[in-house]
């Protein structure tokens, strides 16, 4: 099955990442990340992957009736390689390496594992699932199981009390936020993550720790009906950490606020008010929701505590 934070390969050089599990009329919902060059892979940005595909592949680009949305998508008999982070962390743990980031990664395995998180639940992306990291980059841990993965931000949070780990920094904060472009103030942005405890800095490299909700995508069609902005109480943030991350809201009509941007996973917890803008949709069955991140930037939309 494809999930969530793993790498497809097609034959002509071009590396996804995966956003959604499982498929939608045989294609895996995705988006391009790195094109193989003549110097190795060269990761790309938004609007350089949409130019890419538009100029020279645009069989990936997809319109999802689904989700009423326009994304990338690979047939799954277009695939030639499959990534899978579960599989790519024992074999980076048990390599005698001398690259620097994968050592940091080692080092950040070992300490959980000795604080009892359960590391075969544990998986690696980004970068280094593609073994395409250079000197500065980032750590992208993975977690497929809800309890160890809150368990192991209970673990960081030790860890730095602890002096093993290190908070960001001021210029981490700034670097952060910079490569988030979100909505949010600097100062909305910091005040959010810092409570989170998803983030550290482990030999002053930068680590984060996401959860993928392993369930199959529901065949459900949505339907967009245009921008909105709402406060209202969050009455169930269980699955706020999740991908996309899930907040039950009070409110006569609309029932959740659905994010597919990592900058607001865990954004809310249950009792305290928000204040979101995305994209209002609806499904074939009547039930409404907004969705934040409707586009890959989330341009506008956003999701702030303000009570």
């Amino acid at each position: 099955m494809f999930r969530v934070k793993d790498f497809i390969e097609t034959s002509e050089g071009l590396v996804f990442a995966v956003v959604e599990n499982g498929t939608e009329q045989g294609r895996v919902l995705c988006f391009l990340r790195y094109v193989m060059s003549q110097t190795g892979w060269q990761k790309q940005s938004t609007l350089q992957a949409n130019a890419w595909l538009d100029q020279h592949y645009p069989e990936y680009r997809y319109y999802s009736p689904l989700k009423d949305a326009h994304l990338h998508a690979v047939p799954a008999s277009r695939i030639s390689r499959h990534y899978q982070p579960r599989q790519r962390l024992p074999a980076i743990v048990q390599d005698p390496c001398h690259d620097p980031v994968e050592k940091d990664l080692q080092r950040l395995y070992r300490l959980f594992r000795e604080l009892g998180i359960d590391v075969k639940v544990m998986g690696v992306t980004g970068s280094l699932l593609l073994g395409a990291q250079n000197v500065n980059s980032d750590i992208d841990l993975v977690f497929y199981d809800r309890v160890q993965f809150h368990q192991a931000r209970t673990a960081v949070r030790e860890l730095i009390g602890r002096g093993l780990l290190q908070d960001l920094g001021e210029a981490d904060w700034l670097a952060s936020y910079d490569r988030r472009g979100c909505h949010l103030s600097l100062e909305e942005y910091r005040r959010h993550e810092q409570r989170k405890d998803n983030k550290a800095l482990i030999n002053g490299r930068k680590f984060d720790l996401s959860l993928v909700n392993q369930t199959a995508v529901a065949d459900e069609r949505w339907q967009k009906y245009g921008k909105i902005v709402l406060q209202c109480p969050v009455s169930d943030a269980a699955m706020a950490f999740d991908y996309p991350a899930l907040l039950q809201v009070e409110h006569p009509e609309i029932k959740s606020v659905v994010s597919y941007t990592a900058t607001y996973t865990g954004q809310a917890l249950a009792g305290e008010r928000i204040e979101v803008a995305g994209c209002l949709e609806k499904s074939e069955a009547g039930v409404w929701r907004i969705v934040v991140g409707s586009s890959r930037e989330a341009e506008a939309e956003f999701i702030k505590v303000v009570g």
